[in-house]
């Protein structure tokens, strides 16, 4: 499949699967995870009215809602005044609360696609909105919710993962007044969160379902990746301490770099360029699309992933977990070991790993939900014996 001079909402075309859509899109953008696959088009004035489209959504309208956290302390005993969190609603007030969470640089906007939510929030689907109300916050930092570039750049006050989950329980809880969720579900970071909510909150919800994330402290190659996107921009003369009137090249460099070392799995990325001439037709394809995003937003979200650690706490956790994870995931490699060493601590827990194929996509393997939506059915069915 070549890439070579256009973008992925151009050049799909009828009788391109939607496997080979969602790969070309990752391709050119750095997407951590494909929650943001709607967002980066929309920003870029794309259109997804192309042949071969996926069909529209099958759930009820998302509505776009706002709430003010005011006096928000952060971690490092900084405080906002006012905290803007942004967050998307599925279904009605009245059902069942359900808590999604996004990965790195996306939104809860950007889950509203047929891969996720288009397997998920229809009538029949695992997460029915006309059952469930489903609750799609944006992260601190992230999507329309407060961030650096908002106008306060490096002023913006240092959060961490913890300070990004106490926003997303003070929406939950004291803004929409929910106390106890059916479930916590969250992808990439929006996993990371879903351990840290289990453990920080445990009586907030029933099920919690981390996926694309390990319940061991950040560190190894998922580390020095976020590293070397976070130095790149510092290091960056054009980054000028954050002042910058244009984006640093460095984040558009650094970003690609950093999606095509840790996204697409060895036989997807085989498959999307089984030669040097189609591999130099991918990659020059994601050099030269264009980038939507922000460096000093970026710098902050990866930065925010460097003290993660829910290893400490496990025991507090008194919900149902399924770990979902992936054979061919860059980030969080099986060879580790740490799902099942960390599960024998939880009182009810159970891992799915998903096998590797030319279909998967490596670390954004678990955004497309078919590859697991079964699981999900069988947890809320109560049909999984832990």
């Amino acid at each position: 499949m070549s890439f070579a001079g256009k973008t992925a909402l151009i050049y799909c075309t009828s009788g391109v699967s939607f496997t080979d859509w969602v790969r070309a899109v990752q391709s050119l953008h750095a997407f951590e995870t494909l929650d943001q696959l709607t967002v980066q088009p929309i920003f870029m004035g794309s259109s997804l009215a192309f042949a071969g489209a996926p069909a529209p959504a099958n759930y009820p309208a998302p509505q776009s809602n706002f709430c003010v956290l005011r006096n928000f302390q952060f971690h490092t005993g900084q405080v906002l005044a006012e905290l803007n969190i942004h967050f998307t609603t599925v279904g009605q007030r009245t059902g069942i609360p359900v808590l999604v969470l996004h990965g790195s640089t996306g939104s809860g906007k950007g889950m509203l696609n047929p891969a996720f939510a288009g397997e998920l929030f229809g009538a029949g689907q695992p997460l029915d909105a006309n059952k469930y109300f489903i609750i799609l916050p944006d992260s601190i930092g992230s999507g329309q919710s407060s961030k650096p570039s908002d106008g306060l750049r490096t002023q913006f006050p240092r959060y961490n993962y913890a300070d990004m989950v106490k926003a997303q329980y003070r929406l939950v809880n004291e803004h929409l007044n929910i106390q106890r969720l059916r479930l916590v579900l969250g992808n990439s970071m929006g996993g990371m969160h879903t351990w840290l909510w289990a453990q920080t909150y445990p009586e907030m919800m029933d099920y919690a379902v981390p996926m694309a994330a390990l319940p061991i402290p950040m560190s190894g190659r998922n580390w020095m990746m976020r590293r070397w996107v976070i130095d790149s921009i510092r290091n960056d003369p054009a980054w000028l301490s954050g002042n910058y009137d244009q984006q640093p090249p460095s984040l558009k460099f650094a970003s690609t770099y950093f999606a095509a070392a840790s996204n697409g799995g060895d036989l997807g990325l085989m498959k999307a360029a089984p030669s040097a001439k189609t591999a130099d037709e991918w990659l020059d394809s994601r050099l030269t699309a264009p980038f939507a995003g922000d460096a000093n937003d970026h710098l902050y979200q990866w930065e925010s992933s460097r003290d993660y650690d829910p290893s400490k706490d496990l025991e507090k956790i008194q919900a149902k977990v399924l770990a979902i994870n992936s054979a061919d995931d860059e980030r969080n490699p099986p060879d580790l070991q740490a799902t099942a060493a960390a599960m024998k601590r939880v009182k009810h827990a159970r891992t799915v790993l998903i096998p590797a194929s030319p279909d998967t996509a490596g670390h954004g393997t678990s955004a497309q939900a078919r590859f697991w939506k079964h699981e999900l059915t069988a947890l809320l069915t109560e049909r999984e014996h832990f």
